[in-house]
């Protein structure tokens, strides 16, 4: 414990290497082998440089009764490896429009030099046209992606997911599992890629993704997708999602016939929990709130 004394704070993302691995230490027995090898995995993540490369490769238009634009195809790539989940999205050039003006208003020094291609008069559906503005799209990626303060901001994150978010979510709240599924997942890859710095910002799709997969009766498929995210839920203490996830671990686990007396004793350690109550929500009523 003397080395956590030493430190001015506990939370982990503050500690050094060598100091977190102590910290975490402190409560590896409470975990599973695979999921120490999880942490361990986050853990170095956090202190190794992650480099994304972005593509626009193509670009079409969207020819509707009363409006016609462009989408940009944008395909986020991990450099360093072989990345084998280049999951694409498509953005109009308001989107990136949006977040150009988003930045401006926290980080106006750091992107002073940069330059958004400017809005044409005409000639906006000109092949040639698109395409240079396709080019540019992905330099202006490229140029704000590489400042630090600015990738991890929350306007980045919102670039890149939100609209997929809110469309996942609005099927799951429609019972629409399996599309809501699949937009969930493609969210995911998206994130894991994009906020190594902070793992719980998985957590909501983590959760999300579970209820999914048990209303379809992938009970299999969600008690593991909830054991990917207990330790994270443990690790920084998100109480919000700490007893819905757990609840809804023994409920599975019953249901697979797995053992389950552990995670049910931290259960009613968690509801027992001096530091307050935690949430009395079902996980799937805490999920459905989810941009309403």
């Amino acid at each position: 414990m003397t080395v956590m004394k030493s430190t001015t704070s506990t939370d982990p993302t503050n500690l050094s290497y060598h100091h977190l691995r102590l910290y975490l230490g402190l409560f590896a027995s409470c975990l599973t082998t695979a999921e120490l090898q999880q942490h361990w995995r986050a853990v170095k993540q956090e202190f190794r440089s992650i480099k994304l490369l972005f593509d626009i490769p193509s670009a079409r238009i969207i020819d509707q009764t009363l409006s016609k634009y462009v989408v940009y195809r944008i395909v986020v790539i991990r450099s360093g490896t072989y990345d084998c989940e280049r999951v694409a999205i498509e953005r109009r050039y308001n989107d990136f429009l949006h977040l150009h003006q988003e930045l401006l208003l926290d980080f106006s020094d750091e992107i002073e030099d940069m330059v958004m291609p400017r809005k044409r008069v005409t000639g906006n559906f000109c092949e040639e046209n698109i395409s240079e503005r396709r080019v540019a799209l992905r330099d202006y990626l490229t140029q704000i992606y590489s400042i630090r303060c600015i990738r991890r901001s929350q306007a980045i994150q919102a670039f890149f997911t939100q609209q997929e978010l809110k469309e996942a979510y609005d099927l799951l709240r429609g019972g629409r599992f399996s599309r809501a599924l699949e937009g969930l997942q493609k969210v995911l890859v998206l994130q894991e890629k994009l906020s190594s710095h902070d793992s719980t910002l998985v957590i909501p799709t983590l959760c999300a993704i579970l209820v999914c997969q048990r209303d379809l009766e992938d009970f299999n498929a969600a008690f593991q997708t909830g054991r990917r995210a207990l330790p994270t839920v443990r690790r920084y203490e998100l109480r919000r999602y700490q007893g819905p996830l757990l609840e809804a671990l023994v409920d599975l686990g019953y249901s697979l016939e797995l053992p389950v007396a552990q995670l049910q004793d931290e259960l009613t350690r968690v509801r027992n929990s001096p530091h307050g109550p935690v949430s009395q929500m079902s996980l799937k009523e805490l999920v459905v709130q989810e941009f309403v």
